[in-house]
């Protein structure tokens, strides 16, 4: 049975409508697809549906929004549907159904024409396999979307070299690809992405391939460009913890439908069902959850001269707070009050995170012991 994602609250506000809205998508790969979207067999999990009707059932009835200058992330094992999705979202891969808008027009409506001005001009990708041009310089390489679109050679390359110091490769500009490191590489990729100026970044697993520590700063560099250029984006990843620092709201995704659609803390605190908590298992909830998913009403004998904090500071940051003093922390927004934490409180917490870890240690040893 087709399962329903669980929609929650958003992180980053909503400034109007959406800037991408997704309905109802479907992409079915196979010669008999229209098939699929039968009353019948679309109550037929994946594997039913293929051994009916020899078709495969990559995307299944995701419906979303993503929010002007929001990250939305979409996170999922191998096989998912993620890579496929975010394909479609520009038609890169046609959709079997559904809608894909973006600002208000069809994309499934747009004309070959109208299909390369979008790309050009309104939607940029960045992708695992960074597709740089080997035998040109990397100023070259950051221009390309440019020189395709027409621009003058003195501007494009004004521009490209605004964009490669803006990602910290000032100096390589005359390089050629094959002399950076793989982490440099796909500093030029988002520089040439960037260059083009784009309302929309969509990003295929881009870090998946770097080494931990490369893959670190490419995504603080990630964060930082967000914040300075306010840039609305889609990310596609299979790695939690990336998800966790990225992303605005995180969709999980398993055999090509949407599970649960939340903010970080709210899958962390609130997972849909067990898939989503297996998939949050090893997440610390004290690094997670804000002091907002704690706060209570005050006791009638409880002291109210704590120390304060904002409903957004994260649980981790208060406990130093709770060590100095008997009082609990008041959560405050400006004058009003809005509720408190205590010592219990966080206690309970970090009770949890215990509890999990040893539920899942249990587990693999239960495992281990069962293969041995």
């Amino acid at each position: 049975m087709t399962s329903q994602a669980t929609e929650t609250t958003e992180r980053h506000p909503s400034n109007g409508d959406a800037k991408i809205a997704v309905r109802h998508l479907w992409k079915i790969f196979g010669g008999n697809a229209d098939s699929v979207l039968g009353t019948e067999n679309q109550s037929m999990d994946r594997d039913a549906i293929r051994e009916r009707t020899g078709c495969t059932v990559a995307v299944r009835d995701v419906s979303f929004d993503v929010a002007p200058g929001e990250v939305f992330v979409v996170m999922g094992l191998s096989g998912s549907g993620k890579s496929t999705l975010v394909r479609c979202l520009t038609r890169l891969i046609e959709p079997t159904s559904g809608k894909v808008v973006l600002d208000g027009a069809d994309i499934g409506q747009a004309d070959p024409q109208e299909l390369r001005e979008l790309r050009r001009h309104k939607i940029a990708m960045v992708f695992q396999h960074f597709g740089l041009l080997p035998n040109r310089k990397i100023i070259d390489n950051v221009a390309y979307g440019l020189e395709v679109r027409g621009m003058s050679r003195a501007d494009r390359y004004a521009r490209a070299r605004e964009m490669i110091d803006m990602v910290g490769l000032s100096g390589s500009e005359n390089s050629r690809p094959g002399q950076l490191s793989g982490g440099m590489q796909q500093r030029v990729g988002l520089a040439r992405a960037l260059a083009v100026r784009p309302e929309v970044l969509l990003f295929d697993e881009p870090f998946s391939a770097l080494d931990p520590l490369i893959r670190r700063d490419m995504q603080n560099e990630v964060c930082r460009l967000q914040r300075e250029l306010d840039v609305t984006a889609v990310f596609i990843t299979h790695d939690l913890s990336e998800a966790l620092k990225l992303g605005d709201r995180i969709a999980i995704m398993r055999d090509g439908e949407l599970i649960q659609v939340g903010t970080p803390e709210e899958l962390v605190g609130r997972p849909a069902d067990d898939y989503v908590r297996d998939f949050v298992s090893d997440v610390s909830r004290t690094d997670v959850l804000t002091v907002s998913w704690l706060m209570r009403a005050p006791a009638g004998d409880e002291p109210l001269d704590g120390p304060v904090t904002a409903p957004t500071t994260v649980v981790r940051d208060v406990v130093p707070q709770l060590a100095r003093g008997t009082a609990p922390v008041r959560v405050v927004d400006g004058d009003r009050l809005l509720g408190v934490v205590g010592r219990t409180d966080v206690l309970r917490v970090i009770a949890e995170d215990q509890s999990e870890g040893d539920s899942g240690s249990a587990a693999s040893g239960a495992g281990a012991s069962t293969e041995g």
